[in-house]
């Protein structure tokens, strides 16, 4: 039997169900490691599999000299009061090394837990060295105690030549916590970044605006997002590519629902090297009166790059209700069954593990279409 994750089984029922909400495993079963942070305190780091390791920053840092090079490289430390403050901390949050040619068939996972009503801080740093191969799924939570906790995060990742780093990150806040993540990747020759976002339940605020930077040639970069907006959620979300050597390509795709939230949605493609390909989707569908306001932008910079966009914000159709109801289902089944199939996102290169742990977070939203 697989030993429960130290510091999950001391959370109630309440939160152990948020942390599952989450695509936390209670146990290791299924997860090639595990870490947990629950406000500031790192509870518990394991890794079990050959060629990966993971430690706490702090550790991490003073164990291997070179990692000050990856440490506040990709993002800058005064960027903005978020990340000074972070910066004015201890280290915090993990960092996790793929060494060369490893590959995990189970993910690692990673829980942010915040306990208590303050703020949390984390800098996360992600290294797949060349060749390697590693899915990663992060579950970021508060516990149903908390009021007025803050979340400031700061995460970069590094992808090697011929590299996949595929991350999937799961929301599970509650409606007056506050959420400033800052995050960027650097992709190598033939490298893949892989950059998934689920947020299904309320949040008072979210402001995010991950970026890679293709700098090898025919590297690859795909973010999607997944988001329901309830009643009283501000949600600033976007995602911004550089195509910056011969042959990248990017693809950044957002499905965003309001029920009375307000979202802005961004996508920045920059096409600035020869033959390098991009495209935007971002489709919005508002249940109840709220906003959903998409931003997508293409930059084009020579004359051998192509770019596309497209966005479409509305309701769902009646006649598409009539069609499902015809066929024997009730209006909240027919409503449902459609709501469903726009959040059905199927993503190219992630692992069956990762996906149904998407499918899961969303199946976990259903009461609250």
């Amino acid at each position: 039997m697989r030993k429960a994750v130290e510091g999950f089984e001391d959370l109630s029922s309440e939160d152990q169900e948020r942390l599952e909400q989450s695509g936390m495993m209670l146990s290791s079963e299924n997860r090639c490691g595990s870490f947990f942070q629950a406000d500031q305190d790192v509870k518990h780091t394991s890794c079990t599999y050959e060629g990966i390791e993971m430690l706490p920053t702090a550790e991490a840092l003073k164990k291997y000299d070179w990692l000050k090079d990856y440490y506040w490289n990709l993002i800058d430390k005064d960027k903005d009061e978020y990340t000074r403050y972070v910066a004015a901390q201890e280290p915090r949050g993990y960092t996790i090394i793929a060494k060369k040619g490893s590959k995990n068939i189970f993910p690692l996972q990673t829980c942010l837990f915040m306990a208590t009503d303050d703020i949390q801080t984390v800098h996360n740093i992600i290294v797949a060295e060349e060749g390697a191969e590693l899915h990663l799924i992060t579950g970021c939570v508060s516990s149903h105690s908390v009021g007025h906790g803050k979340h400031y995060g700061i995460t970069e990742f590094y992808v090697g030549k011929d590299a996949l780093i595929s991350t999937t990150m799961i929301h599970t806040w509650g409606e007056d916590v506050e959420v400033v993540p800052r995050s960027a990747a650097r992709v190598e020759e033939n490298g893949t970044f892989l950059s998934n976002y689920i947020s299904m339940k309320p949040v008072k605020r979210v402001q995010m605006y991950p970026e890679a930077r293709l700098s090898g040639e025919n590297s690859v970069a795909r973010f999607s997002s997944v988001v329901l907006a309830p009643e009283g959620s501000e949600l600033d979300l976007g995602q911004r590519a550089i195509l910056e050597a011969k042959g990248t390509s990017a693809e950044l795709l957002s499905r965003v629902i309001t029920r009375g939230g307000n979202v802005i949605a961004r996508a920045h493609i920059i096409g600035g090297a020869e033959e390098t390909r991009g495209h935007i989707e971002c489709k919005g569908l508002i249940l109840e009166d709220g906003i959903i306001h998409a931003i997508p932008e293409i930059e084009g910079r020579l004359t051998n790059t192509e770019l596309s966009h497209e966005a479409a914000v509305g309701k769902i159709a009646r006649d598409e209700i009539e069609y499902l109801m015809a066929r024997g289902l009730n209006e909240e089944e027919a409503t449902a069954t459609i709501i469903r199939g726009f959040l059905d996102v199927k993503i190219q290169g992630l692992p069956d593990s990762l996906q149904r742990q998407i499918d899961a977070a969303i199946d976990a939203a259903e009461d609250g279409f």
